[in-house]
């Protein structure tokens, strides 16, 4: 099975730098053309059979430009919701601490939010069940920055220091095959 992985198209917050977590915002202009762009590279791949996306707004509008442009239908999965980073919510990375309280797996994001180990679960269940429904079909996942981050772990190790600097751009795909190499 091959399963490909994008983040939503810019927001507002995205361009400002601010933390963007369960706040409900929809694409900005250049997340609108990011997604139109997305929709021409899933068509050119062909091999795309079904999207599952977050239920946030800029999810599901990524989401649509490429299924209306690939005829594709869109599920939507709760558990590919962002990250809740509580109080660093809205603010400026740095002022938040981002990177830093990105390393503290146990602890709660921002004091009220998801720990690191709450959304690996979240997300981790959401691939074991897409994984097992979807088999021998190509899914695209549309999520957000901190849910690809825990989908790059379930696929592949990542020290805590590459798991804090990882990042994943507006619209960038990555693929991954479940299937294992002999």
């Amino acid at each position: 099975m091959k399963i490909y992985s994008t983040r939503h198209g810019e927001t507002e917050y995205n361009k400002q730098g601010l933390v963007l977590g369960t706040t409900d915002l929809p694409l900005n202009d250049t997340g609108r053309a990011q997604a139109a762009d997305l929709a021409e590279r899933v068509a050119e791949l062909g091999d795309v059979d079904l999207i599952i996306a977050s239920p946030l707004r800029r999810a599901q509008e990524t989401a649509k430009a490429v299924a209306e442009r690939c005829g594709l239908q869109i599920i939507t999965d709760e558990r590919l919701r962002e990250w809740d980073y509580g109080d660093c919510e809205g603010r400026s990375y740095s002022v938040a601490q981002f990177g830093q309280k990105k390393r503290e797996f146990g602890v709660r994001m921002g004091g009220s939010g998801e720990s690191l180990l709450q959304l690996a679960h979240r997300v981790y269940s959401a691939l074991d069940h897409i994984i097992a429904e979807h088999s021998g079909r190509t899914v695209l996942l549309v999520s957000h920055g901190g849910v690809c981050r825990a989908i790059e772990t379930y696929f592949n190790n990542m020290t805590q220091q590459e798991f804090s600097g990882w990042f994943m751009g507006n619209c960038q795909i990555i693929e991954y095959n479940t299937e294992k190499e002999t």
